[in-house]
């Protein structure tokens, strides 16, 4: 209807230029929207007052000459103008029972269009180091860019769905020496383990099996690990050297072994995140490798090498600088060091000239609100490359706080002390944990109700949503057991029987769910579609309660259900685009 509507506007203003009532270079941008209140119609277009100023002409007037060059339309009752010069479109009955058959008809892909135009987009996230398993905290990040993955290709768009693994650095390089001195002590040597080392009990899960595979190949005498070590912190020494110097000594004494200890820790746990976010209904088109930036026609080294011929780069004391600050940065980066090493910002310099150079027209970051700073050296960098820094856009996803009563959980991936998404899928469900990780804006910080999500009640939005659809499924089974039929088309050639308000009301959510898939899709909301799924749900329950829907009468029961019919076919793409399973029975 939407897009009908447009189309009347469209041909009215080309008729008035065509009589040249309006300038011929104007090129109407028309905008078409429910109102709120019904009384004013059921849709509302201010294109008379947005072409007022370049047609030089009041806009109640524009308003009423564009009224009188509509087309007739058989499913426009009558126009009115309001205000200021808004046109206000009243849809006929027979036009709103339309969505109806219109769900029906199209099923699971009602309410998707070609928005996007197949524009290729990509879309990052989670992206967490793979020093440990995933906590609850990417679990928000996973639920939420999955979601507007799947609301972006729902609107015809071309999506790649990306995890950047972090697997080179400082970072893999502290697993790698906390599994191999986990699997010294499972070989039996005593020492103490560094305070800053990976302490979880998934490190020793790596070194046990290490053990299993390798025996005692890779061991190292304790006294020749920890010979000439800094002091650590609790000895009143520096915890970063001490770290540090003992990454060193793990190259010195394992030398090529390095690597089969690295892997251990890389692939283990890689493994378990992907099966993680599996279970989570979460899936990529890609994987891409931190490591394969240097190794694949050395990316890293060739973004600096741009960098350098367009005059971004400098030398100070030893290390190579990015002159960040000419692009709005508020200081220059070193992209690598006076020992020659690149940084982690090098990496990601290159990491987005490979995105683009790849052909992706618009880049979606989806990543930690504590990456805030690193938004603007980012962009700086692709400005500096000669690129559009606008095709990037970047979604900063606060953490989930997760609450145990009134108990705050603390989390921490050094000390293993965290809680894993794992855990909280067990104990609350997948299902729960995808839709309450939606509920709030990505930017918006949120306290996890672990009580409310396994709570059986209206006041779980979830569980409400979920209840309607079973419901629905319900209606269906309780039809055949009362040796009644439904005919959907005698069902839907007596439509006009459904004449209650509360039937009005769930007909014009329906046709609203077309609107708020898009609107979600290109804002990059998905609360926007759970709420609006929660609306439809209390809608449906408050109708079931009121109004019997197996009725005697043939063609009320039959357009009862074919209304119920269209709703639960809606329910159950909203939450299939929401990561969320719609249950049969409950």
């Amino acid at each position: 209807m939407k897009e009908h509507i447009s189309e009347l506007i469209f041909a009215a203003v080309k008729k008035l230029q065509a009589e040249q009532t309006l300038p011929t270079d104007i090129e109407p941008r028309i905008a078409v929207d429910r109102t709120k209140d019904k009384s004013h119609g059921d849709w509302a277009s201010n294109i008379a007052l947005t072409l007022a100023k370049p047609a030089k002409s009041n806009p109640r007037e524009l308003a009423q000459k564009i009224v009188a060059a509509l087309p007739t339309s058989e499913q426009v009752e009558k126009t009115e103008i309001a205000g200021p010069g808004f046109i206000n479109f009243f849809i006929n009955e027979a036009s709103g029972y339309s969505v109806i058959k219109q769900i029906l008809q199209q099923g699971t892909r009602f309410g998707e269009s070609n928005v996007g135009a197949s524009k290729k987009i990509q879309v990052e996230f989670v992206s967490a180091n793979p020093t440990g398993p995933l906590h609850v905290g990417h679990g928000r990040g996973a639920a939420y860019g999955a979601t507007v993955a799947s609301l972006l290709k729902a609107v015809g768009y071309d999506v790649h769905r990306e995890y950047y693994v972090n697997d080179a650095g400082r970072q893999m390089d502290i697993l790698a020496t906390s599994v191999w001195l986990r699997y010294l002590e499972a070989c039996g040597e005593k020492l103490d383990f560094p305070s800053n080392g990976y302490k979880g009990e998934y490190v020793k899960t790596i070194a046990s099996d290490l053990q299993k595979t390798h025996g005692t190949e890779l061991v190292s005498a304790s006294a020749d690990v920890f010979k000439d070590i800094p002091a650590d912190e609790p000895q009143g020494g520096d915890k970063e050297k001490h770290i540090d110097a003992l990454i060193q000594k793990a190259h010195e004494l394992l030398h090529d072994q390095y690597i089969t200890v690295f892997n251990a820790g890389l692939d283990s746990i890689l493994e378990d995140i992907r099966e993680d976010l599996g279970e989570f209904s979460v899936q990529y088109e890609e994987w891409f490798s931190e490591r394969s930036l240097s190794t694949n026609n050395d990316d890293v080294e060739r973004a600096i090498s741009i960098l350098k011929e367009k005059g971004h780069i400098y030398e100070k004391e030893g290390a190579l600088w990015f002159k960040a600050t000419g692009f709005g940065d508020d200081k220059d980066r070193v992209v690598k060091r006076d020992n020659g090493q690149t940084t982690y910002f090098a990496s990601d310099i290159a990491y987005h000239l490979n995105k683009f150079e790849r052909g992706f027209e618009q880049v979606i970051n989806i990543w930690g609100a504590d990456h805030h700073g690193y938004v603007t050296r980012v962009k700086a960098a692709l400005t500096a490359l000669g690129l559009n820094a606008e095709k990037l856009v970047v979604r900063l996803v606060q953490f989930a706080i997760l609450y145990r009563g009134k108990e705050r959980v603390q989390m921490s991936t050094r000390s293993g002390s965290f809680v894993t998404l794992r855990e909280l899928r067990d104990e609350v469900g997948s299902d729960a944990a995808r839709f309450f990780y939606v509920t709030r804006r990505a930017e918006q910080h949120m306290d996890f109700d672990l009580e409310l999500a396994k709570s059986e009640s209206k006041d779980n939005p979830v569980y409400y949503i979920q209840y309607a659809h079973a419901r629905l499924c319900s209606v269906m089974r309780k039809l055949d057991e009362q040796g009644l039929t439904w005919d959907q088309a005698q069902g839907e050639a007596n439509l006009d029987k459904l004449t209650v308000p509360h039937e009005k009301a769930l007909i014009d959510k329906l046709s609203a769910y077309p609107d708020i898939l898009n609107n979600a899709a290109i804002a990059f909301e998905p609360h926007v579609l759970a709420h609006y799924l929660r609306e439809l749900a209390g809608d449906f329950h408050t109708y079931y309660n009121a109004h019997k829907v197996l009725m005697d009468d043939d063609q009320v029961r039959n357009a009862r259900l074919t209304l119920s019919a269209a709703v639960k076919q809606v329910i159950t793409n909203g939450l299939t685009l929401l990561g969320v399973s719609a249950p049969e029975a409950m």
